[in-house]
């Protein structure tokens, strides 16, 4: 199975950046941009691929390890950006570094659960809203969220969650997102 750890924000946050999303669609060229569903933001923190079903349980009590040494956190939606032409972005402000120190310990729990992962980067926190192919250039529609600027929350859990692939062969079609295991943040909850 497809398993991301990740930091799911709360409706409260996706309701606020909804309106502004509403807005982007309105753009020139935005119909040829493939929009992630508001039920599938996110930020990922470490990205697993295909993990074995008996890999679970282990990644599980790991992820359970790093959620009781994290302690809950302020973080709020923030501005966007792009990544070249591939991807469009919500940023994230507020206490950062403890986010990326989560997915540190994320991907750390994944590897010392035997799970090969893609080599180490800086994390860029990024909840994804769009995707592009080169066209339209997507600059402009970070520009148009440079004023962006969402309520600040507490973070106080991390969530594995599993990628159910498109199987149907329907043009557009999305993965879907399905919770598999969720773990308060330094005993919060």
């Amino acid at each position: 199975m497809r398993l991301f750890a990740a930091l799911l924000p709360p409706p409260a946050a996706a309701d606020e950046l909804a309106p502004a999303v509403e807005k982007l669609k309105t753009l020139p060229g935005a119909e040829a941009l493939r929009w992630t569903r508001r039920e599938s933001w996110h930020f990922t923190l470490a990205f697993m691929s295909e993990v074995e079903d008996g890999t679970v349980p282990e990644l599980s009590e790991r992820l359970s390890r790093v959620a009781k040494r994290t302690a809950p956190f302020p973080l709020s939606l923030h501005a966007g950006g792009h990544f070249g032409d591939r991807a469009l972005w919500a940023g994230a402000q507020g206490d950062v570094e403890t986010l990326r120190l989560l997915a540190q310990r994320a991907d750390a729990a994944a590897r010392k659960s035997g799970i090969p992962m893609e080599e180490h980067r800086h994390y860029r926190p990024h909840l994804t809203l769009a995707r592009g192919h080169g066209e339209p250039s997507l600059r402009a529609y970070a520009d148009a969220l440079a004023d962006f600027d969402g309520t600040e929350w507490t973070v106080a859990e991390l969530t594995l969650v599993r990628s159910n692939l498109p199987v149907s062969g329907v043009s557009g079609e999305r993965p879907r997102y399905e919770v598999v295991g969720r773990w308060p943040l330094g005993g919060a909850g």
